[in-house]
């Protein structure tokens, strides 16, 4: 192998078939890293390790961010996980030099068992739940695989009238971000990822069919939506809303369900249901009875916090955030308040 190569993940022809093998997934794919970035002002940097053949064999991808949370280096920011892709301790070596190198802490999240879980230069800082559902097999058989609860939950929704669209297009997406801010704010008094990020995430993906939104309507008014996201074999699960009053329902089981029938149709191989964090272990009951797999997601650190955190900037932060989601609050008000402040929460 030659010494690694540095180029930018967003453009570069190496990375793209780097990540598009076993080792890459939706948040190291260029469509996401660009959507990412270009939304935040982030400039993302790429190494990457070619055998004697010209074959990408290792790589990985950060963004060092500098801001008045302080300086550090994320693998990458706003991410459920970004694996370096090293098939061994030897590839990871290679990969991992310069990214390690300078004053700049480093964040990573992997999947437990991916190459940096085993290097002493990190400690173990987060750990969250990951699951996925196998679709390579017939849809009765995971229809049957599905938690009796699930199944049960699904008969509902249909009894009950929930009617399910799933969208290609860019209408849908700002619907769901509407339910997005509302949920966040209300369940959560968080706010909530820009409507910028949406529309660059659909723009990113639609040219190759690989974005879709999944709305749950009750007498035709949206009360539940999805967005899910195609990256090479697999669906992945993304973003997610619904209104508290009509749970009763089951609209997001019928969403989920109208997805995987679908996903399955195109044949693709699983559905990645994205992190979860063991503080909602609501939220993990939920996607355990969707699962075939289930795993963790490690969050990794070298080096300590950012350089230069102030607590007066935490504090500041944690005080904006509980007065912009106030249930007194617009929702337009809450939503303008995450476009311009989202970005320090990396």
């Amino acid at each position: 192998m030659t010494g690694p190569l540095r180029v930018d993940p967003r453009t570069d022809p190496r990375w793209e078939a780097l990540v598009s093998g076993p080792g890459g997934s939706l948040f190291t794919s260029p469509p996401w890293i660009g959507a990412v970035c270009d939304t935040y002002g982030f400039e993302p940097t790429a190494d990457v390790v070619v055998a004697p053949a010209g074959r990408p064999v290792a790589g990985v991808a950060w963004v060092d961010v500098r801001d008045l949370r302080g300086q550090r280096r994320s693998v990458l920011p706003f991410c459920d996980r970004a694996e370096p892709v090293a098939a061994d301790a030897q590839a990871w070596s290679a990969v991992s030099g310069r990214l390690l190198a300078g004053d700049l802490p480093v964040t990573v999240r992997s999947l437990a068992g991916a190459a940096p879980d085993g290097d002493a230069r990190f400690t173990v800082v987060g750990e969250a739940a990951w699951h996925e559902t196998r679709l390579d097999r017939p849809l009765d058989a995971v229809h049957r695989s599905f938690r009796s609860q699930t199944r049960r939950n699904i008969a509902t929704a249909e009894r009950s009238g929930v009617e399910v669209v799933l969208s290609a297009g860019s209408e849908a997406v700002q619907e769901l971000h509407r339910l997005h801010v509302e949920l966040r704010k209300r369940k959560y008094r968080l706010l909530a990822q820009p409507a910028e990020l949406f529309e660059r995430i659909w723009k990113a993906f639609a040219p190759a069919d690989g974005v879709r939104t999944a709305l749950a309507l009750v007498d035709g008014r949206p009360v539940a939506g999805a967005l899910y996201l195609v990256w090479q074999d697999t669906v992945y699960y993304k973003f997610g809303a619904s209104r508290a009053e009509h749970l009763a329902l089951r609209p997001n089981d019928a969403i989920h369900w109208a997805l995987i029938q679908w996903a399955s149709e195109r044949g693709l191989r699983a559905l990645d249901w994205g992190l979860s964090d063991l503080d909602q272990p609501g939220l993990v009951a939920y996607k355990r009875k969707w699962a075939s797999t289930e795993g963790r997601i490690r969050t990794l650190n070298a080096g300590g916090p950012p350089v230069g955190r102030s607590a007066d900037v935490e504090h500041t932060l944690r005080v904006v955030t509980d007065l912009m989601t106030d249930p007194s609050v617009p929702d337009d008000v809450t939503a303008r308040a995450g476009a311009a402040l989202y970005r320090y929460f990396c």
